[in-house]
């Protein structure tokens, strides 16, 4: 641990719920970067937006949704509602990404994915986190903590609809994040968002 860090930061590292609860209020918070953004900021806002979603997405699906699956009696009924909520909030993202943050129903469809996003973390953070945190060890959190962050590295940096479960992020998730990583420095090299 470096001088540097906070002690959230800290507390993020040790656990995973926390440190996925630190990444919902990053997200609340970039909702407000883009909605508040002049038009000539709003793309490279949406953008910081498209791919924290993106990954933060990926890594529940990969490291988090599969332990909570067995981790509790009912898990597989919380994981399944919340990839059901993923994969059309993916859906509405995937739109967006394709039209650019200046096309003419953008703020409309932000603000609806906005509350797709915000009630899905609730939802997370109600029904899923609370029972996780209760049925694992602080142990169990950190090593999920440090997979989330390995996954998060590795993700997609754009939405992938379809792609809400861990064999299928592992089989197809390498190569879309590959190609995603690509077409972002692409783009930043043309002078465009990402």
């Amino acid at each position: 641990m470096t001088a540097q860090q906070t002690a959230p930061e800290k507390m993020a590292e040790a656990d995973v719920i926390e440190l996925l609860q630190a990444q919902h209020g990053m997200i609340r918070n970039l909702f407000d970067e883009v909605e508040q953004a002049s038009a000539d900021r709003r793309a490279e806002a949406f953008t910081r937006l498209v791919r924290l979603l993106a990954v933060h997405e990926t890594a529940e699906e990969e490291i988090v949704h599969p332990r909570a699956r067995h981790a509790f009696e009912g898990g597989d009924g919380i994981v399944d509602d919340r990839l059901a909520e993923e994969h059309e909030a993916k859906e509405l993202l995937q739109r967006m990404d394709r039209a650019g943050a200046d096309a003419p129903d953008f703020m409309k469809n932000l603000l609806m994915l906005r509350a797709a996003v915000e009630a899905h973390a609730r939802a997370e953070e109600r029904y899923e986190f609370t029972k996780l945190y209760a049925h694992t060890t602080k142990a169990e959190r950190r090593v999920m903590a440090a997979g989330v962050k390995a996954a998060e590295a590795m993700a997609p940096t754009h939405p992938h609809p379809g792609v809400e479960s861990a064999k299928k992020n592992i089989l197809m998730g390498t190569p879309a994040a590959l190609m995603d990583r690509v077409r972002d420095v692409i783009r930043q090299a043309m002078g465009k968002n990402p």
